[in-house]
């Protein structure tokens, strides 16, 4: 029995993955980093102090980990106060789960673009515990933010279901034993290793009925 759902923000709320790569790789030719083409892929889902690490130590950027976090986050809020990225479609599968679940947020964002991101969509009330991997001691593909989520929800993890895009996200919230439903992103698909342990296969966030999260 479902009794929560936790939902994933960039990729499944948010067409904002292409974002924070841009973002990153304009920082690292500033600064005279040594940016590569599996860079994005690796960072997917770590955590802030992860990523912000990977770019100091193998991009090469010279400025400390948390000072370049701090520059990221100040260039994505920007960007996002001019131009939320919302895909279509998902504030109203965040209403529509809403109205049958306590729903839960676990991203690998940091908690102030989490705060600003669901004030801008319209949907920060209808959360009720939201967490950012820089508050566990592992990002994505490990369980901990999921794990987290659903203890501040009040939930056993085997009775909440994850809705998730990306490779890394797939295994983390199967890895923490809830039901996932991937809505596979278009333009970073998770492999076919990962997607093969999703429990429902999604087009787009208008297939996010109570329907699809629990069966009937």
């Amino acid at each position: 029995m479902i009794e929560a759902v936790v939902f994933d923000m960039d990729g499944v709320l948010l067409d904002s993955e292409h974002v924070w790569d841009e973002v990153r790789e304009q920082l690292a030719k500033e600064r005279g980093g040594r940016w590569h083409d599996r860079a994005q892929r690796d960072m997917m889902g770590m955590s802030s102090p992860e990523w912000s690490r990977y770019m100091h130590e193998v991009i090469g950027l010279s400025e400390p980990p948390e000072e370049i976090n701090r520059e990221v986050v100040g260039r994505l809020e920007a960007t996002y106060r001019k131009h939320l990225p919302a895909i279509p479609g998902a504030r109203e599968a965040v209403e529509r789960l809403a109205a049958h679940w306590p729903l839960g947020l676990a991203s690998s964002s940091n908690r102030k673009l989490i705060e600003l991101a669901l004030e801008l969509l319209g949907v920060q009330q209808l959360f009720r515990a939201t967490v950012s991997s820089e508050e566990v001691a592992r990002g994505k593909p490990a369980p901990d933010v999921y794990l987290e989520a659903a203890h501040r929800l009040g939930v056993d993890p085997s009775h909440a279901a994850a809705v998730e895009d990306s490779h890394n996200g797939i295994l983390s919230a199967k890895a923490a034993g809830m039901r996932v439903l991937a809505i596979p992103n278009r333009r970073f698909p998770p492999g076919e290793d990962a997607l093969a342990q999703a429990d429902v296969v999604l087009d787009s966030p208008a297939g996010l009925t109570a329907e699809a999260v629990e069966p009937r």
